[in-house]
């Protein structure tokens, strides 16, 4: 017990003590956020105009489809892009240079997107505000309604997509910095500190039905519940609730993600919370109890450090693909 004291009081210190913000400049993408086989794509097209950045071209694509590149939505909006097909018809290229434009073929639909962001950040460039919420908008409802409103017209759907992209940005940007401690940290780690020892159970929320029980998504979701910050449900999508810092930096309260596969965050198994000194908290597996246990292990992915905001984006508009 008197470990996580001063491990909580040691997460205010250094959330005290660092500094904020955390500069820009060339976007890089963080480790695994994308999948291994989308990387050179979103990396590549992402820097075709200053309107957008290889992380915003990932979260676009991550809010529209969650890397489906099969999705189809009930408007008939198809593949990892999501185009209709009277605006692929229009705008969709040949990014593979295959001969075939392609709305299912990620080699094409990605290009097309990050083209088809381009070309309406033309079209607004001369309406007051951010370019680049002005451009998210024009893919959501379409320039004319933009340039009509003078800015983000006022329809909730769009003002939603416009703020989950924006939000969800950071979490898939390589960080530049320091990235900025959480102030809910030292409560999630009281929380998953008061269940220790606790039977696993696999799909476990801590619910009366559950006996009170957790799996690991589980634990953290509530650990930071009890905070009021709302995570998604499972591990691979709490990975997108904030900014990755690396090994080195990591505080008490960061997720930590574990993975057979180190090139794609989709592939997330485990998630625990870090309590410092190499340690984390997690709920295992099926007969074993929540605990402490090292994070230094063969499969650690990486971490996030949860924010509100990621976090809000997250709960507002999972892929709907």
């Amino acid at each position: 017990m008197a470990f996580i004291a001063l491990l909580v009081v040691g997460t205010y210190m250094a959330a005290g003590s660092m500094a904020s913000g955390s500069g820009r400049g060339a976007v890089g993408l963080a480790k695994g956020a994308v999948p291994a086989q989308f990387q050179p794509l979103v990396q590549k097209w992402g820097n075709l105009c200053p309107a957008i950045n290889p992380a915003l071209l990932a979260a676009q694509l991550y809010q529209e489809s969650g890397w489906n590149s099969k999705a189809e939505s009930h408007a008939a909006a198809q593949g990892i892009a999501q185009f209709i097909p009277s605006t692929w018809a229009t705008h969709g290229v040949d990014g593979d240079k295959d001969g075939d434009k392609d709305v299912w073929d990620p080699a094409d639909a990605i290009p097309s997107a990050a083209s088809y962001d381009c070309e309406l950040a033309g079209y607004v460039d001369d309406v007051a505000g951010d370019q680049t919420d002005n451009m998210l908008a024009a893919y959501n409802a379409g320039a004319y309604r933009v340039i009509r409103a003078g800015g983000v017209p006022q329809i909730s759907e769009t003002q939603n997509y416009v703020k989950i992209i924006r939000g969800l940005e950071k979490s898939f940007a390589a960080p530049a910095g320091r990235v900025d401690p959480s102030q809910q940290a030292a409560g999630a780690i009281s929380f998953a500190q008061e269940h220790l020892g606790e039977p696993y159970l696999w799909g476990g929320d801590g619910t009366p039905e559950d006996g009170g029980r957790f799996d690991c998504s589980g634990l953290t979701k509530a650990a930071y519940k009890s905070v009021d910050v709302e995570l998604p449900r499972v591990a691979n999508d709490q990975y997108n609730a904030g900014p990755h810092p690396s090994r080195e930096e990591l505080l008490p309260g960061d997720l930590v993600f574990f993975s057979d596969d180190l090139t794609n965050s989709r592939a997330i198994r485990h998630v625990g919370i870090y309590v410092g000194g190499g340690y984390m908290i997690d709920a295992p597996r099926t007969g074993a109890v929540i605990r402490f246990t090292p994070i230094d292990t063969p499969d650690y992915f990486g971490a996030t450090r949860v924010t509100e905001d990621g976090a809000k984006a997250l709960a507002a508009g999972l892929p709907n693909g």
